[in-house]
């Protein structure tokens, strides 16, 4: 049984997060032209760079350039200070999908092969364990307070880990929190986390019943200061923050990452199905903890295994969770596509503070 549990998020504007963003706003700017388009969109950022690649089937042009800086604008990079901004020279190498993998999609079939995980827990209202979900409360604060010029001396960019106690395996309060975010360098450090805990930490952490941690425990900018942050301080790359989008390490990952990729692509919606199920598992009562499984083969519409584990949670047999579970949802790739609606302009929001445990995307919905 653990005793602690850590977790981290980053920041919008962090630049793995640019390049998820950027790649699932073409995601949506294709199924906004046609619902069966094909996407699989890669984005890299660095220094005053942007580079596309990808596959990409469509009926009609997208324009990739003016998607890619709408994004970065929105995100804050409009200073040249930051020497990264949505005027930055853009490469594009976007090309169409492999006839190899598009006859396997088009009979239905999963447009690659994969194992996927999903996972639910009573530690949270979202059924979600408690460390990820105050790790991504704390970075979509940060942001807003940067946004709405609160502190308007924070830059984009930014990271967030959150430590966790538990007893008899029932999270009891944070005992740790490190925040780094870049910032105006007339701000000292001390202000930055006097004004940190005041409108970011002390608020997100009430918001869940729990203690504020003590000011020695809290770290922010744990080299002293940090003044330029984004791709010109670390190159960014679509999926390298798959822990992030999903539970936080606290329930297993399959590999595979979600942005860009339209929802053929079972890394995205396979991912999405095992957490619909699991969170109705946890949601009817039938469980405090589940974790649905399942796997994939490029071309087959059926997956080749599926598994539902409860850690011992269950509060009824397993046959009659799984009664339950597998009526949910048709887990073949045309059945989930369908079942939850996912040929549609949906995923940009999803590519920042999780994937899972926020109301409005239809593997949070809770069946009645």
């Amino acid at each position: 049984m653990i005793t602690h549990f850590t977790s981290e998020s980053v920041a919008a504007g962090h630049p793995d997060k640019i390049c998820d963003q950027i790649s699932d706003a073409i995601v949506d700017a294709a199924l906004t032209i046609d619902p069966k388009s094909r996407v699989a969109v890669e984005t890299l950022v660095t220094t005053d760079r942007i580079v596309l690649a990808g596959e990409v089937t469509v009926p009609k042009p997208i324009p990739y350039a003016k998607i890619a800086r709408e994004v970065v604008r929105g995100l804050g990079y409009t200073n040249g200070l930051f020497r990264f901004s949505y005027t930055s020279p853009i490469s594009v190498y976007i090309h169409e999908q492999s006839p190899d993998i598009a006859v396997g999609v088009d009979s239905g079939g999963a447009g690659d092969q994969g194992m996927m995980f999903g996972y639910a827990c009573r530690e949270t209202a979202e059924l979600m364990p408690i460390p990820i979900v105050l790790a991504h409360r704390i970075v979509e604060r940060m942001d807003e307070v940067r946004e709405k010029k609160i502190l308007s001396y924070l830059r984009p960019d930014g990271k967030s880990e959150v430590k966790v106690r538990y007893e008899n395996g029932k999270p009891v309060g944070v005992e740790r929190v490190v925040i780094a975010v870049p910032h105006d360098p007339k701000v000292s450090n001390a202000q930055l986390k006097t004004d940190l805990m005041k409108h970011v930490i002390g608020p997100v952490v009430r918001a869940y019943h729990l203690r504020v941690p003590a000011s020695r425990t809290i770290i922010v900018n744990g080299t002293g200061r940090w003044e330029i942050g984004g791709p010109a301080s670390d190159t960014g790359v679509t999926g390298r923050k798959i822990i992030v989008d999903t539970y936080g390490a606290f329930a297993r990952h399959g590999g595979g990452c979600f942005s860009g990729k339209d929802p053929t692509k079972v890394d995205r919606s396979g991912a999405y199905a095992c957490r619909y199920i699991a969170k109705n598992i946890v949601a009817a009562g039938l469980a405090n903890r589940a974790e649905v499984s399942v796997a994939y083969v490029i071309g087959r519409r059926q997956p080749l295994a599926r598994q539902i584990g409860t850690f011992g949670t269950e509060k009824k047999s397993l046959k009659t969770i799984e009664d339950f579970a597998w009526k949910l949802l048709d887990l073949s790739v045309p059945g989930i596509l369908e079942g939850l609606n996912l040929r549609r302009p949906i995923y940009r929001k999803t590519a920042r503070y999780g994937h899972f445990g926020r109301d409005g995307f239809p593997w949070e919905a809770v069946v009645q």
